[in-house]
């Protein structure tokens, strides 16, 4: 019990007349969602809440790897009056190491390749895993390691097609889908599958060729799609609540940005696409 009140007591909430500062932990290295030059996604949005509470914002940054939580929003400042950090603005809705916000987005995963390089006629999944089977025997498709694309691939028969990486570099200067969409560019693979907000970076940031983006829908045994909510700590239930009220404010300025940086939306099932990225 004495440990209990203890993590509450370090925990305990401020209302928003006593906060003056919007806490957030983030990659200073994670495109699209944050980076140390205030550029990316997260980015954004915080300035939004921040603006609508009427706060300032200040960032706690480190990796997103293994130990990201315990190491930010769970770590005790230097000084040991509260926490290094008070908002991770980019969990899965219901993450059990945080409580969540209500979704402000769904996303799936999709599929891109460069046009003009022999996938042109593929329009959706099925299109992909139908083809010829000497055709498709050549394929090779960039995914991270445990993404479910490669559930997807194996379920029909593509296996030998998958070229892994590994999902957690390392080095802190590689994030998710860099090498995949490297290897892409170059001709190295002839597709990437990758997380929706990644797969529309990538295709809004080329230039010199036309990148597709095929999004893929979750069928039975494969889930594509994910909401992605606002993380606080557990015992911050009224903080939660503050930030869930500024989300739905500025939902059409939420919308806006989400569209602005690529992100394919699809409904909160997965069964529908609400916004296809266009490139640019």
């Amino acid at each position: 019990m004495a440990v209990v009140a203890g993590l509450m007591a370090l925990g305990s909430y401020a209302s928003a007349a006593e906060r003056e500062v919007l806490r957030v932990c983030a990659d200073p290295n994670y495109p699209p969602f944050s980076t140390r030059e205030r550029n990316g996604l997260e980015n954004r949005l915080a300035d939004i809440l921040a603006d609508d509470l009427n706060l300032t914002v200040e960032y706690m940054w480190f990796p997103a790897r293994m130990g990201f939580i315990r190491n930010t929003l769970r770590a005790e400042s230097s000084s040991g009056q509260g926490y290094k950090c008070d908002v991770v603005l980019n969990v899965p809705h219901g993450y059990e190491l945080t409580i969540t916000t209500r979704p402000y987005y769904t996303s799936t995963y999709a599929l891109v390749y460069v046009k003009g390089r022999g996938l042109d006629d593929i329009r959706d999944g099925k299109d992909l895993v139908n083809l010829e089977a000497g055709r498709r025997s050549k394929l090779k498709i960039g995914l991270n390691e445990r993404d479910p694309g490669n559930l997807w691939l194996a379920k029909n028969d593509m296996f030998e097609q998958m070229v892994t990486y590994i999902a957690q570099p390392g080095d802190p200067a590689e994030y998710p889908g860099k090498l995949a969409a490297e290897d892409l560019l170059a001709g190295k693979i002839d597709a990437a599958i990758l997380w929706g907000p990644i797969a529309g970076h990538v295709q809004r940031s080329v230039t010199d060729v036309e990148v597709e983006l095929i999004p893929l829908f979750s069928e039975p045994g494969v889930r594509f799609h994910f909401s992605i909510a606002v993380g606080v700590r557990h015992p911050d239930g009224e903080w939660r609540d503050e930030l869930d009220g500024s989300l739905e404010r500025n939902a059409d300025r939420i919308q806006a940005l989400l569209r602005e940086y690529g992100v394919p939306l699809v409904t909160g099932d997965g069964s529908h696409l609400l916004a296809a990225p266009q490139n640019n």
